[in-house]
C-alpha cells in the first residue's frame, strides 16, 4: 500500500481562509483611492496569487521605489485586515482536514504569496499555528510564484522529499508553482472556477473545498490509480 505524503502543504488565502472577496476589496479600494483605472471583470486574474510587488508595478508602473512599495503595502495591508475583520471565514472543512493529519503525525507547513504580517494575522485568527512546523511568506522568497521556490524551501525545512508532498492550491501561479516543485497538488475551487482551473493548471485533483477530502484521498492520489475516494471535484 502506497504510504501517505511525508508532509503537507497549505496555501492560506483561498486554501485554509475563504478571503478572495476581501483581497478583491482590498485592490478596489487602493485602486479608486488612487485614481487607478481597472476592468473589474479582470481584477481576479491580476490581484489573486501573484506577489503584491508585481501588482503593484502592473497599475503604477515599473519604476516604483522600494519606499513607495513600502507605502503602498502599508495601505493595502490596512485596507485588507479593515475588510476582512477579527474572524474570517475559513474554507470548508479545512479545520477538521488539519486535524486528521496532526493526528496521524503528518508535518504541516503553510506557503503563503502573502506577507509575512497578513500570513501570521489570519493563521492566529484561525488558532491554527501550533499545527503547522513552517510558515513561510513572500518576505522569505526572492522568486516569487510561479517560481517553485517557496515550495522547495518549505518541503527543505521540513526536511522532506518535494516529491513527497502534497500542496493545497487555488490560484493559477500557485498551482503552477507546486507543480515545478515537483509536488502533487490539490486544486480547490474558491478563486477561480473547477472549469477554469481544468482548463489552466496541471492539478492533479480539483475540490470544491476540504469536505470529503482525507488522508485516504492522498494515498490514492499518490498511488495513482484513480480512485479517489469521494474526493473528485463534481460540477
Amino acid at each position: 500500500m502506497t504510504s501517505l505524503p511525508a508532509a503537507i502543504i497549505f496555501d492560506m488565502d483561498g486554501v485554509l481562509v475563504d478571503s478572495s472577496p476581501f483581497h478583491l476589496r482590498k485592490w478596489t479600494g487602493l485602486l479608486r483611492a488612487h485614481r487607478i483605472a481597472f476592468d473589474e471583470q479582470e481584477l481576479r486574474r491580476i490581484v489573486l496569487g501573484p506577489a503584491n510587488e508585481a501588482t503593484f508595478r502592473h497599475f503604477l508602473g515599473t519604476d516604483l521605489t522600494r519606499e513607495q512599495l513600502a507605502e503602498l503595502g502599508e495601505e493595502l495591508d490596512g485596507n485588507f485586515r479593515r475588510e476582512i475583520g477579527p474572524h474570517p471565514p475559513t474554507i470548508q472543512g479545512v479545520q477538521r482536514f488539519i486535524a486528521e493529519c496532526h493526528t496521524q503525525g503528518i508535518p504541516m507547513a503553510v506557503a503563503s504569496a502573502a506577507i509575512a504580517s497578513n500570513v501570521k494575522f489570519l493563521i492566529a485568527a484561525l488558532g491554527v499555528e501550533d499545527y503547522f512546523r513552517a510558515v513561510l511568506a513572500v518576505d522569505a522568497t526572492t522568486h516569487p510564484k510561479p517560481h517553485p521556490e517557496i515550495y522547495l524551501k518549505t518541503a527543505s525545512m521540513l526536511g522532506v522529499d518535494p516529491a513527497a508532498c502534497a500542496v493545497f492550491e487555488d490560484s493559477l501561479v500557485g498551482i503552477e508553482a507546486a507543480k515545478r516543485a515537483g509536488m502533487k497538488c490539490v486544486a480547490i475551487a474558491s478563486t477561480f472556477s473547477a472549469e477554469d482551473l481544468r482548463r489552466e493548471t496541471p492539478a492533479d485533483l480539483i475540490v470544491p473545498n476540504f469536505e470529503g477530502i482525507s488522508l485516504q484521498t492522498l494515498r490514492h492520489l499518490f498511488n495513482g490509480d484513480g480512485n479517489l475516494g469521494g474526493g473528485h471535484v463534481s460540477g
